[in-house]
């Protein structure tokens, strides 16, 4: 397995990064603690996480898991950079959502409890929040980084402009800020790279890709339903798209059979090629998943598949792959 540095900070992160929703809902416990020990024999030493994550509100389902292995020993815990975050509702009553300094402080405490540790690696906002200042997001936050109980802070889902809103408020504090972006990007959502990628690379934040096969269209989709395999992509939004784009997938996995190469694979190391990403995020039901995964970080594309890649997945831009504004000016 490659590491890398998790944007500009000091911090070695595997080049993929597990995640961990599904365990609970999709994956038992029993089996969501052999995937991560089977990640850790292969090396992967990032995962991911949330504190909404399980699905019932306030209860941290997946955070609970990962801290009863955590809990097991073996140096789980040590060997591991945690990531989780905050933002979504963990309950009904005012403050148990969102960015407040009160709810900062009080969901830290409750994943801190719930993952059986004293300290988070890097603490996400999982969405922005237009309705709390800055100011008291990164006061309530170097609280927390004062205390040990992180190190270090990302966004998710976040615009180029939120970036350097939060960016040039810490810069305001002397704090470090943000070391990181966690992103929907694959090779059919491509609107982070006019402006989200731009400004992680000029505010030195590391990407974070989730979703990188866009809910398994990406991942062989017509191949298994040829072979009546089951997928998640086969109804709901994720159908939909599938239908839409049914001849672009076909000719994609057409690319894929000729470089003898699992589409899941070629999908990922695409975004492992693309400037800025540190790591997508795989999030694998079973453990013949996870190992199918590993392909993709050793896995090279020569110019030629990145170009017909581009030809199939064009940038979401009338001049190309340009940033804004370029895309659309002068």
């Amino acid at each position: 397995m490659e590491y890398t540095h998790l944007g500009r900070s000091g911090l070695s992160v595997s080049r993929l990064c597990l995640g961990t929703m599904n365990f609970g809902p999709e994956t038992s416990e029993a089996d969501s603690h052999a995937i991560m020990d089977r990640a850790h024999e292969h090396g992967i030493n990032f995962f991911d996480s949330a504190n909404v994550y399980g699905w019932q509100k306030g209860e941290g389902v997946t955070e609970q898991i990962i801290g009863r292995w955590f809990a097991t020993g073996g140096q789980r815990r040590e060997r591991t950079v945690i990531a989780t975050k905050l933002y979504g509702s963990m309950g009904d009553w005012p403050n148990e959502t969102f960015l407040s300094a009160l709810n900062i402080r009080r969901a830290c405490e409750a994943s801190l409890r719930r993952m059986q540790t004293d300290y988070i690696d890097l603490y996400q906002m999982h969405h922005v929040d237009r309705s709390t200042p800055w100011d008291e997001i990164w006061e309530a936050f170097s609280v927390l980084r004062q205390q040990g109980k992180v190190i270090y802070f990302g966004s998710s889902n976040f615009a180029g402009w939120h970036i350097a809103q939060a960016q040039e408020a810490a810069r305001d504090r002397n704090f470090l800020g943000l070391v990181s972006e966690q992103s929907i990007y694959n090779l059919l959502t491509r609107w982070i790279e006019l402006e989200v990628l731009p400004a992680a690379r000029h505010y030195g934040l590391g990407v974070i890709p989730w979703s990188p096969l866009h809910g398994g269209l990406l991942a062989g989709a017509l191949r298994k339903h040829r072979e009546g395999e089951g997928s998640r992509s086969k109804s709901g939004r994720s159908g939909q798209a599938l239908e839409q784009h049914r001849d672009t997938i076909d000719a994609y996995e057409k690319l894929c059979a000729d470089l003898g190469e699992d589409p899941a694979n070629v999908g990922l190391a695409w975004l492992l090629h693309q400037e800025g990403v540190t790591a997508p995020i795989i999030g694998p039901r079973t453990g013949a998943q996870l190992d199918g995964s590993l392909r993709a970080a050793e896995l090279k594309l020569d110019d030629d598949v990145l170009a017909k890649l581009d030809e199939l997945f064009p940038a979401p831009a009338p001049n190309g792959s340009k940033p804004a504004p370029e895309a659309y000016a002068w």
